[in-house]
């Protein structure tokens, strides 16, 4: 904000203060209750709470070898969650490096899609997006199917023309894109940004 050409006071922005200056950004975008900033960032706050104490523990019968395989990869998982009650769908991932250490999380709502398979749409779309930007993962998982054989076969989902059109551009934007199925057991993190981001205002 300091480098742009967008004008603003020297006496009001920047301080020295983060909140002031954080206050004075929100305001200028949305013109709102600073309050709301606070209120936001609370909302982020909790969410990364949920998503971390709600990871489920594995069972330890026939998943070890595909929880390390899952642990040591350089992977973002991704999910979308849907309700035909809600008025917003939530969608959310996570990036783990190759250590299965998380990187970053993501976590919004969006206006309810038709079905749930747009909010999975949408979900990768967004981490395809923030992968691009944030890291150089490849590699993205889902406990969708259904979002695997879209991503791979487009042309057979002509119902989903648009949105598969943008994954597709996103797609030659990776050199080794690739798309996987894991159990919802194993995409606990994702799951839970995503059903926690309905609620959010």
């Amino acid at each position: 904000w300091v480098l742009s050409s967008t004008p603003s006071s020297s006496q009001i922005f920047p301080t020295s203060s983060i909140y002031a200056n954080m206050d004075y950004l929100f305001w200028r975008k949305n013109n709102r209750d600073p309050l709301e900033l606070v209120r936001y960032a609370e909302s982020e706050c909790q969410a990364w709470y949920s998503a971390k104490d709600s990871t489920p523990t594995p069972p330890q019968t026939h998943m070890v070898e595909e929880t390390q395989v899952l642990s040591l990869e350089n992977i973002c998982m991704v999910d979308g969650s849907w309700t035909s009650m809600d008025q917003c769908s939530g969608i959310g991932w996570v990036w783990k490096d190759d250590r299965g250490k998380i990187q970053l999380m993501g976590t919004k709502n969006v206006r309810r899609h038709e079905t749930s398979l747009h909010s999975e749409l949408e979900a990768s779309r967004w981490a395809m997006e923030s992968m691009l930007q944030h890291s150089t993962c490849q590699k993205f998982g889902t406990d969708c199917k259904d979002l695997i054989a879209m991503v791979n076969d487009p042309q057979a989902w002509p119902n989903f023309s648009t949105e598969l059109e943008v994954i597709q551009i996103l797609k030659m934007c990776f050199p080794d894109f690739k798309i996987q199925y894991f159990p919802r057991v194993q995409n606990g993190i994702a799951d839970s940004l995503a059903r926690n981001a309905r609620s959010f205002h």
